[in-house]
């Protein structure tokens, strides 16, 4: 899957930089931005080049709230070996999700012994561990008694999220990612981390399970806000009786809209986290 870079320039008093920067990551996102980084003036984003639309970038700068921010654009095609080269050379420090369970890039080891461990060989795929959505959802995931459950992993990246409940007894994960390069990955974390034969990575999006006959104990999902919102009336149906959904990669004034459409489905929210302005939510069916 091929990516176009988008590097935005904000203009804006220092006391709104930041703010503009988390607001403008979350306008963007609902356009279809995968991922972000903080630069000196503004923030670089990812989109995938079949979902990308200039309309939609003067949409967003047109309807930015903020007054006295003016914000400028330049786009271009991102350059995959730049990517995976700055993951060869820099990689990560350990992340700890909890006091017990650590992930790390296997160059960089952690310092503090766990039980478990998680090696993630990062490449071109997105999450860590670094980002505050994926340690909300990984700490709501080892909240749960996962032993012999089944584990939906929807979008999952390098596979991070799931690869955690499989090695806190989970029976069996399917992931899926719309980029090639993800779906890859999380199959070849799988295996370094010895739980390949548990890990079923697809290609696509929740459609890839329209006929399918299986039931999930607990559905992940760390996606963008609109992504969440047209696929959660799928996840509904594939969720089994008593089962767990946890979503994330959404701003706290996302909360109110994404609680409305599960609980349109007759299912009850049951914890809410925050990490600044980022939410997660578990919801009980």
């Amino acid at each position: 899957m091929k990516y176009y870079e988008t590097l935005f320039t904000i203009a804006a008093p220092d006391d709104l930089m930041q703010d503009s920067r988390d607001l403008l990551a979350a306008m963007a996102g609902d356009a279809g931005y995968e991922t972000f980084e903080e630069t000196e003036n503004g923030l670089k984003g990812y989109i995938q080049q079949d979902l990308y639309s200039e309309d939609a970038l003067r949409d967003i700068i047109a309807d930015f709230p903020f007054d006295g921010v003016f914000i400028d654009y330049k786009t271009a095609e991102a350059d995959y070996r730049d990517w995976n080269e700055q993951w060869e050379n820099e990689g990560f420090e350990p992340i700890y999700i909890t006091d017990n369970c650590v992930v790390h890039d296997g160059r960089h080891l952690p310092e503090k012994s766990c039980d478990v461990q998680v090696e993630i060989d990062a490449k071109l795929a997105f999450g860590t561990g670094t980002h505050e959505t994926t340690k909300m959802v990984a700490r709501q995931l080892l909240a749960l008694d996962l032993k012999g459950k089944r584990i939906l992993d929807c979008g999952c990246g390098t596979g991070i999220l799931g690869i955690i409940a499989l090695k806190y007894g989970a029976n069996k994960v399917v992931g899926y990612d719309i980029d090639e390069w993800s779906a890859d990955n999380a199959r070849h974390n799988a295996v370094i981390n010895y739980v390949g034969d548990q890990y079923d990575a697809r290609l696509g999006d929740v459609s890839v399970l329209e006929n399918t006959s299986d039931r999930f104990d607990v559905i992940v999902a760390n996606i963008n806000r609109n992504i969440l919102l047209a696929d959660i009336p799928s996840w509904h149906r594939l969720t089994a009786p008593h089962s767990t959904l946890i979503l994330s990669g959404f701003y706290t004034t996302d909360i109110d809209i994404l609680v409305e459409k599960a609980s349109s489905l007759g299912m009850t929210l049951r914890t809410q986290t925050n990490d600044g302005d980022w939410a997660c939510l578990v919801f009980s069916k």
